[in-house]
């Protein structure tokens, strides 16, 4: 296929996803999910778990393999502009003030499920043929360990804000916990890599690397870029160029983290939390947000939806494996966080509304399986599974959220005069 043929090819996939992204988003929103719930799960259904089981012909028209070759860069495009927001909306004057909170939610939402993922690994390696014959017991067991763990960090966000409860104490020691949790389940993953390529200096690399990053960009580049906001401030107005020079900024962070084995997410939400508040931040999320939330996000959904076959979930067996893998994600996951925000003193509704927002896995769930299938590290049986405790846990949020915390959204902490409202 020509690079013509694959542009041509890709305005109408671009279409097709598009339009059936927002089809399925008016069944959910009757269902009282939000958009990107609908996007999750429409770009399962688009891949071979239903459109190309019923249509092989049509799906393999549609997208072919040549087009994956485009497909896959704008998804991740799309992954670090919408991080990169989310940074941007992050509220660190609340996260200073539930440090203990998030820390102790974040700690409870990674050990336990570790703990359960790691056991059903240890069963799954001896037990099943869910992992290839090259993956080796510790891998297996670090691996489901760090997927349990995981927590979907953009979706979580994005249901954060459908909620109203950007800005709140319940959303921002979610949004808090959530990062710290997959910051970590990223570092096991580099461990695991590092264990599947025989190369323990890539896993050092990763986290420290990581680390220096996170120093380089919040206590060197966030105060110059808050000196530079001063003058914009006077303007009134972020120019063009200015903008521009952002951009370079998002681009530059999400090439880091993505060259060091951390994923180009983390530096993009990184280097948006660096980010000035006000006038600066209010222009950058008004000009970026409507592209990415309309236009690139669902790409990425559709990406992975094409890697899962549902189908190869063939027997009573499997299915049970798939259960179990289910009760122990929302066991470990939303239970624990739940106690631990209990713990630290904010109310039970809260706490709850943590435990809940917490225990789905969503966008970030997809992204870490995904390197798992394609490193070989994962059957695709196994991905299939994982992708059905994604969506599961995920479609739960919104209708367990309004039953068990009620559609009033918590007061929002007062914010500082000069910042941004995350909302």
């Amino acid at each position: 296929m020509s690079n013509m043929q694959l542009a041509v090819q890709f305005f109408f996939q671009i279409a097709v996803i598009l339009a059936f992204c927002q089809g399925v988003g008016c069944v959910a929103r009757r269902a009282g999910q939000p958009q990107v719930v609908a996007e999750m799960l429409a770009g399962v259904l688009l891949g071979p778990s239903l459109f190309g089981l019923f249509w092989p012909h049509g799906s393999a028209q549609l997208f072919p393999p040549e087009s994956m070759k485009v497909l896959f860069p704008v998804s991740q495009l799309g992954l670090a502009a919408y991080m990169f927001v989310v940074g941007l909306e992050f509220r660190m004057d609340i996260i200073r003030d539930r440090l203990r909170s998030a820390i102790a939610v974040s700690a409870a939402g990674m050990l336990a499920p570790f703990v359960l993922g790691a056991a059903l690994g240890w069963v799954f390696f001896h037990h099943t043929k869910l992992f290839p014959p090259r993956t080796s017991l510790t891998e297996a067991v670090v691996f489901l360990g760090a997927s349990m763990c995981i927590t979907a960090f953009p979706m979580l966000a994005r249901i954060i804000h459908f909620k109203k409860l950007a800005g709140t104490t319940m959303g921002t020691v979610a949004l808090g916990a959530g990062a710290i949790d997959d910051a970590a389940a990223w570092c096991l993953l580099a461990i695991v890599l590092a264990s599947f390529d025989d190369n323990f200096s890539r896993a050092v690399i990763n986290i420290l690397g990581g680390i220096a990053y996170v120093g380089l960009t919040l206590l060197v580049i966030r105060p110059v870029l808050t000196h530079w906001a001063r003058g914009i401030a006077k303007r009134g107005h972020l120019s063009d160029q200015e903008f521009v020079y952002c951009l370079i900024l998002l681009a530059l962070g999400a090439w880091f983290t993505d060259t060091i084995g951390l994923h180009a997410v983390f530096g993009a939400f990184v280097m948006g939390i660096a980010m000035p508040r006000g006038l600066v931040a209010r222009s950058l999320v008004d000009r970026i947000q409507p592209l990415t939330v309309a236009l690139l996000l669902p790409m990425f959904f559709t990406y992975s939806g094409l890697n899962t076959q549902i189908a190869l979930l063939d027997s009573e067996y499997l299915w049970m494996m798939t259960g179990l893998v289910l009760l122990a994600a929302i066991g470990g996951k939303g239970v624990a966080c739940w106690l631990a925000a209990r713990a630290t003193g904010i109310s039970n509704r809260e706490a709850l509304g943590v435990g809940i927002l917490m225990n789905a896995r969503g966008l970030m769930e997809l992204i870490i399986i995904n390197i798992g299938l394609q490193r070989g590290i994962i059957s695709p049986a196994l991905f299939a599974t994982l992708v059905i405790m994604a969506v599961v846990t995920t479609l739960m949020a919104s209708p367990i959220f309004e039953r068990l915390v009620g559609n009033r959204a918590p007061e929002s902490t007062p914010e500082p005069a000069g910042a941004r409202s995350a909302s």
